[in-house]
């Protein structure tokens, strides 16, 4: 069983009737291999949500931590994610194969929003306000990867349990994942992008103020 981890700050009827990821799991119920834990009307930040799955003894082994304003396009989801675990203990859509000093996401290398070399990054990510949106090309995949992007990541739980391996509630929305990718890489994880269709929504919120002091505490907690 593979279930999807999501908290959303709609309520129930309305997540399933309005929210991409909502639509996009009655699209895959056809699959009874997938399941949906959804923390509905959500005021908690990700990591409290994300880590009660991890820890929660009634919880599937394959876990996917996915927001609520993706679009699943890919109806072998649920394969594709099986395959990806066998190579790596975490996988998402896209990411970078190196990590360097200050780094503020995956894909840029300064807080000046640059990008990184296209040799460096890994992935596909479509965007749109509609599924099976534009795609953008960040590099081949699969890839073994530093950091990767947390519109969608998923592991066994098995593993992250046993390696302590947990989301810090420090970080409620922005820099979770990056936090996330490099404890995992620290307690010796193999990380890597799967070739999964997804159309995001959102682009993120780089820059904002709340964006800008959650980088401080990142870069306090890791020095680097």
């Amino acid at each position: 069983m593979i279930e999807i981890v999501c908290a959303t700050r709609l309520s129930e009827p309305e997540f399933w009737n309005k929210s991409a990821l909502g639509w996009s799991l009655r699209r895959l119920k056809h699959d009874t291999r997938l399941v949906a834990h959804v923390a509905f009307e959500n005021r908690r930040g990700l990591p409290d949500v994300f880590n009660a799955r991890i820890e929660a003894p009634d919880g599937d082994d394959t876990l996917v931590f996915m927001h609520d304003d993706a679009w699943i396009d890919d109806y072998f989801l649920v394969d594709r994610l099986i395959d990806g675990l066998e190579r790596y203990d975490v996988i998402g859509v896209a990411g970078n194969r190196r990590r360097v000093q200050r780094q503020p996401a995956w894909a840029f290398v300064d807080d000046k929003f640059t990008w990184d070399d296209e040799l460096n990054l890994s992935g596909s990510v479509a965007h749109g306000t509609h599924p099976f949106g534009r795609v953008a090309t960040y590099g081949t995949t699969p890839a073994e990867c530093e950091l990767l992007d947390g519109v969608c990541l998923a592991a066994k739980k098995s593993v992250l349990v046993g390696n302590d391996v947990h989301f810090d509630p420090r970080f409620d929305f922005h820099f979770y994942d990056m936090d996330f990718c490099r404890r995992a890489r620290q307690r010796g994880l193999r990380l890597g992008t799967w070739p999964i269709c997804l159309t995001h929504q959102s682009r993120g919120k780089f820059g904002t103020p709340q964006w800008i002091a959650k980088y401080q505490v990142y870069l306090q907690k890791w020095e680097t």
